[in-house]
């Protein structure tokens, strides 16, 4: 909760109801307005209903937003530029955006920073200073989050730190 005294009342708030409980996000259009407006879409879009947490590492991080029960990938709208540049880090509790090797390839993909990972903030603008955009916090529920970091994982395919029994996003809902 670092981040919600500067902001005031510009963030836009989500309800994120997990087969583990829900949580709150409050992101921040003013700071990554791109991963906002594109997280926002994907809400909007119902897009991720019935996804997974497909990625636990305790004392790091969880990871979803892009793959349903069966680890099937959803097929997603085109990769955004990063915002990593934003002047925000990777605290805990963050939310910040999932993405391959390439800078600017996050689409749908999220994941909730269960420590402080700096390491991950951005440095330069290289391939490997680049970092991973945040763009809100987990304002309410943050003991579901936690729960979850906790969980058993295994591999599955190519897959590691799987849980071994799916962690469900059932809906998001934007707050009025």
């Amino acid at each position: 909760l670092k981040y919600l005294k500067k902001r005031g009342g510009c963030a836009v708030k989500y309800t994120v109801y997990t087969s583990f409980g829900k949580f709150t996000l409050s992101l921040f259009p003013e700071d990554a307005p791109a991963t906002v407006k594109n997280f926002s879409e994907y809400v909007e879009e119902n897009f991720y209903n019935n996804t997974i947490f497909h990625r636990v590492i305790d004392g790091f991080m969880i990871q979803g937003g892009g793959f349903d029960n069966n680890l099937e990938e959803k097929s997603t709208k085109e990769a955004i530029r990063n915002e990593a540049n934003n002047g925000l880090s990777n605290k805990a509790l963050t939310i910040a955006m999932a993405r391959t090797s390439d800078p600017h390839s996050a689409s749908s993909q999220f994941f909730i920073n269960l420590v402080d990972n700096t390491f991950l903030d951005f440095k330069d603008e290289t391939l490997d200073g680049w970092g991973y955009a945040v763009f809100g916090e987990v304002i309410d529920g943050q003991e579901t989050i936690f729960k979850i970091g906790k969980v058993q994982t295994g591999t599955h395919g190519f897959f590691q730190d799987v849980p071994v029994n799916p962690i469900g996003i059932q809906k998001i809902v934007k707050l009025k």
